[in-house]
């Protein structure tokens, strides 16, 4: 098991807020309090000093028939290193202009600005994102092109790093932007500490595309075949084909290949390399594991053949994942 640096408690930590508002998306708002405001002593205790921040009159409505008061003050957004906007009450609400305000003094004195869903709106309509790149849910991609023209959107990406904006699409792929967050100040080590107890990758692949109109499975197809990828991700080794696929799952080809298709929204063999894929990128942020070596491991065979996969499911190759994706203390621990 990977070895955690454990953090100093005293240390000084960046701060986060999160804004709270009147019709407050709370799947959002969970999303960052969990990512940035609990305690995680696996890693030493706190990562970051977290606040919500209410500029409306208290306490506001939240989605669910919930009432919310925030706890934090305008000086704690003032003083704010990074600023998250948690989704937004509806995209042709306008944003309130001392919310616009806030996220204009916080971009012009160096705080970093993270929008989740329909937050993206918030950000745009407060100028900051002019001549950007930007993403949204896809359902908005529409809207916000039409309101701002002069932002890029990035159609089909989980989220966008701008450097000081971070922009990210439908609600869970928030995680995946504060979890980067999380790599980009602590490494990869500690950001997979915080994705194992999320129960989830610390680093996902491919794009919102995969989560748009997916049909559900009828009848008991779903369980078998969710009982055999699971069964394939704990052999990533062996060299399945569909053939092979279709015999553990009690099918013929033609018909394994229908349901696994309705079930995934993806050919099975695309998303053995995706898991494939998934695999290399954990073993190439946590182990020193040669390229050869991780190929075998996870059943791409050959170095060559990873480099092929990765270059075409992700845009780079393994060393160049491998060094984007940890910290400088991970690389210099290595290079010594």
């Amino acid at each position: 098991m990977t070895k955690i640096v454990p953090q100093d408690e005293n240390r000084a930590k960046p701060r986060v807020v999160a804004l709270v508002y009147d019709g407050l998306c709370t799947f959002e708002f969970g999303i960052v309090s969990e990512v940035f405001g609990l305690h995680r002593p696996e890693v030493g205790g706190h990562l970051y000093d977290f606040k919500s921040v209410c500029l409306e009159p208290q306490p506001v409505r939240a989605a669910g028939g919930l009432m919310v008061t925030a706890t934090g003050t305008p000086d704690d957004l003032a003083a704010a290193d990074i600023i998250v906007v948690p989704g937004w009450r509806g995209v042709d609400v306008p944003v309130p202009d001392d919310v616009i305000a806030a996220i204009r003094a916080g971009h012009d004195r160096g705080a970093r600005l993270i929008s989740i869903c329909s937050g993206a709106f918030v950000l745009a309509s407060s100028g900051v994102l002019a001549d950007r790149r930007a993403t949204t849910h896809w359902r908005y991609e529409d809207a916000f092109n039409s309101q701002f023209p002069d932002i890029s959107m990035e159609a089909g990406a989980l989220y966008v790093d701008e450097g000081d904006i971070i922009t990210s699409a439908g609600s869970s792929a928030g995680i995946d932007a504060c979890l980067h967050v999380i790599r980009t100040d602590y490494g990869s080590k500690i950001a997979n500490t915080v994705a194992r107890r999320l129960v989830i990758h610390s680093h996902r692949q491919g794009s919102q595309a995969q989560f748009i109109k997916q049909p559900v499975p009828k009848g008991g197809a779903g369980h078998r075949l969710s009982q055999l990828m699971d069964d394939l991700r704990a052999s990533l080794t062996a060299p399945h084909t569909i053939a092979s696929m279709a015999t553990l799952a009690g099918m013929s080809p033609r018909t394994f290949q229908r349901q696994f298709i309705s079930l995934v929204g993806m050919p099975a063999v695309q998303w053995l390399t995706k898991e494939r894929i998934a695999r290399a990128c954990t073993l190439l942020e946590t182990t020193d594991m040669g390229m050869d070596d991780i190929a075998a491991e996870v059943g791409f065979g050959t170095a060559e053949t990873m480099r092929y996969h990765f270059r075409r499911g992700l845009e780079l190759g393994p060393a160049e994942y491998r060094k984007r994706f940890l910290s400088a203390d991970d690389l210099s621990t290595r290079a010594s």
